[in-house]
């Protein structure tokens, strides 16, 4: 579909595009009047470039609604899509249109606005062409793995030879033996004397060992 012949209406304000399949190839003419359009179930998968043609041509855009293409993903179009993925769109939309008010069928919230400017340049997501994408993003992946456990065991090699020059330069301690007796009383050569009382005297005349002993053990 040719949109060569919009470029007669200079001060065009609003543009209603939905159904008309078109497609990544989208043209619009210079229309730096209009702060209105919808793009609704179209054969858009490509969000970047859009944008970045919508911003160069409709540089009044204030409304701008996508759903129904690849390129917005909500539930609408693909079940494994959530609200974190449409709201990472909604992020990176505002990051290229400043302008917006209402995406979708939202209203761009002054969050919305602060976050977009803050993290929308890194919301985008990229899309493998062909296999050979596929294949070099995997190696770079494997790559980075590679790289992280090979600094991973450099860095814990580097902690054990730190701790093994640091138990060898420690001086010696004495080998400690465990024993219940109080700290002062540890010393072989510091003898003390005990003096206690006992109540109990024995009167009588034999041993005193020997009235533990019964007359059957005799």
């Amino acid at each position: 579909m040719s949109l060569e012949g919009l470029k007669t209406f200079s001060y065009l304000e609003e543009l209603i595009l939905d159904n008309n399949l078109l497609g990544n190839d989208l043209l619009l003419p210079r229309l730096p009047h209009l702060h209105t359009l919808t793009l609704n179930k179209n054969q858009i998968t490509e969000l970047d470039s859009l944008l970045d043609h919508l911003a160069e041509v409709v540089p009044s855009l204030q409304y701008l609604s996508l759903l129904g293409n690849i390129a917005c993903p909500n539930e609408l179009v693909c079940k494994e899509k959530d609200e974190d993925d449409y709201q990472r769109y909604r992020y990176f939309v505002l990051h290229k249109l400043t302008n917006l008010k209402f995406l979708d069928t939202r209203k761009v919230t002054t969050r919305e606005r602060e976050e977009a400017l803050i993290r929308g340049a890194f919301m985008k997501v990229v899309k493998p062409k062909d296999a050979k994408d596929w294949s070099h993003l995997i190696s770079l992946a494997l790559d980075n793995v590679f790289e992280l456990l090979k600094m991973r065991s450099d860095f814990n090699y580097s902690n054990k030879r730190f701790s093994q020059a640091s138990s060898a330069a420690a001086p010696a301690s004495p080998e400690m033996h465990y024993t219940p007796l109080p700290s002062g009383s540890r010393d072989l050569t510091n003898h003390r004397g005990v003096l206690g009382k006992c109540r109990y005297i024995y009167y009588g005349k034999h041993s005193e060992g020997n009235r533990f002993i019964q007359d059957d053990q005799l």
